[in-house]
């Protein structure tokens, strides 16, 4: 009897044998299996009798795509959406994932960044403590170097939402307060409850009420579980839509500490900050088009006109089943430096889509309070056609002002 894996045709004459494909395919016998037992890649034939399994050598770029796919780490269960696509299907969707794995990776290496720099400047600290032995306990003086003496901040914020001039209902939700300053853009059945919830998830935090200055690690472990907890409450908010891996949100917030601004950010809702009259994007959208814009495939002026230009890489959503986008729900976390003076605005794209980046600094440059420049940036928005729902909230640093005794 052939043994599996010698070179002999099948009774067609035109398949050959696991072991014959393999050689073509540069995959093993034993990868080979298990794609089959995964669905990954079936043989044309399996013989009823002895179970061996033939191939067509047509399959040999198929079998080579699910090989390239794994040396790049991506899953198999995502591997088997992949190869049933066609190929400009296929090419957007593997773009997609490494688009997604790249955001990932900048930022991890920018936590790893920050940490290399307030390690250094806390060892560089307890160098010139005669006898230290370990840390003061407080790491979080890097923030708030260079304000001694400038007394306590605080920050005076707005916000505003608008359903624009084109949608009849508004998914986008806003927030502005003492502690926290938040967009959010929903999408889906439940995009209203989605959003809405991210940002009410976030409220409960007691950033900065406690006595003393927060360390930058417990800062940074708070905004994980922030983070953390906003992508709960968006599950629970769509569990009960038709299709809740179809509905989620985008969100950006800052929450305030006293001291420093921790960021929370998912999706292509934006921030940015003004200072020193210069105006600057601080956040990076997780989007398909960011991602081509990046590796300069795609001009900023093509993005806007791209097929795919609302697709997210990275959002929350409700419990993912078949999702035709590449989601994931991990919001990327950080910390601000703050100085007193600066301006923080956090926008949907309803705005920053409509509105380039010239025409949002001169809108928050030529107003004064906080109140103002929400307004101005919605009219904004609707001067340029309103195709979108609108979030928008500002936020400026001040020297707090001290209670006269």
């Amino acid at each position: 009897m052939e043994r599996e894996g010698r070179a002999v045709g099948a009774a067609s004459g035109e398949l050959v044998t696991i072991g014959e494909f393999a050689r073509l395919s540069r995959l093993s016998a034993k990868a080979l299996r298990r794609y089959d037992e995964l669905g990954l890649l079936r043989p044309a034939l399996v013989d009823p009798v002895n179970g061996y399994r033939y191939y067509d050598p047509a399959q040999a770029e198929e079998a080579r795509l699910v090989a390239w796919l794994r040396r790049i780490g991506m899953p198999l269960s995502r591997i088997g959406r992949v190869v049933a696509l066609d190929a400009g299907a296929a090419a957007v969707e593997i773009r997609a994932y490494w688009a997604r794995v790249e955001a990932e990776t900048a930022a991890r290496r920018d936590l790893a960044m920050y940490l290399v720099d307030h390690l250094s400047a806390e060892g560089r600290a307890m160098a010139r403590i005669p006898g230290s032995t370990g840390s003061t306990g407080n790491a979080g003086s890097a923030g708030s170097a260079g304000r001694a003496g400038a007394g306590p901040l605080a920050i005076r914020c707005a916000a505003l939402t608008d359903t624009g001039a084109v949608r009849t209902a508004n998914q986008d939700a806003a927030f502005a307060g003492p502690r926290l300053l938040a967009v959010a853009d929903g999408f889906g059945e439940g995009g209203a409850e989605a959003s809405a919830a991210a940002i009410e998830a976030l409220k409960p935090s007691a950033w900065g009420s406690g006595s003393g200055a927060p360390s930058a690690a417990d800062l940074l472990n708070a905004l994980e579980d922030t983070a953390d907890s906003a992508s709960r409450a968006v599950r629970e908010a769509v569990a009960s839509c038709a299709a809740p891996d179809g509905s989620g949100t985008t969100l950006t917030a800052m929450l305030w500490t006293g001291s420093r601004l921790g960021l929370v950010h998912i999706g292509d809702s934006r921030a940015y900050l003004l200072r020193g009259g210069e105006l600057f994007r601080i956040t990076h959208d997780h989007s398909l088009v960011q991602s081509m814009i990046d590796d300069g495939s795609l001009s900023r002026e093509e993005a806007a006109s791209h097929p795919q230009r609302a697709l997210l890489l990275k959002a929350l959503v409700g419990e993912a089943r078949s999702a035709q986008v590449a989601v994931a729900s991990r919001p990327d976390v950080r910390l601000q430096e703050v100085l007193a003076g600066d301006r923080y605005l956090l926008c949907s794209d309803g705005l920053s889509a409509v509105v380039d980046e010239a025409d949002l600094r001169a809108a928050v440059v030529a107003v004064d309070s906080p109140e103002e420049a929400v307004r101005r940036l919605v009219g904004l928005a609707r001067e340029a056609g309103g195709p979108d729902n609108v979030a928008c909230a500002v936020a400026d640093v001040v020297v707090e002002e001290q209670e006269q005794e």
